[in-house]
């Protein structure tokens, strides 16, 4: 079994656990700069694959989460594509 460390929470962006906590440790960032920071949850998913673990995993990294802080959005991508479009080779 992997360690804690080396677990993907946002597998577009590939952020671990690991990045997620030392980001946080390093900066003593809010959870909206620990995502800017990171990327977790702007890859091309939006943050649908990932956004429910990261957002937990945000609440215990940074216990003093603050509820008036402006939260990222979170949007779709304009049209869905399918794997074989974004292959391609142009």
């Amino acid at each position: 079994m992997a360690n804690k460390e080396s677990m993907i929470i946002c597998r577009c962006e590939e952020v671990t656990y690991g990045q997620l906590q030392s980001t946080a440790d390093e900066h003593k960032c809010t959870a909206r700069e620990l995502k800017l920071r990171t990327r977790a949850g702007m890859g091309f998913c939006g943050g649908r694959t990932c956004r429910l673990t990261l957002d937990r995993i945000i609440e215990s990294v940074i216990p003093n989460v603050s509820p008036g802080e402006i939260p990222l959005k979170y949007q779709p991508p304009i049209r869905p594509v399918t794997f074989g479009t974004v292959g391609e080779n142009q």
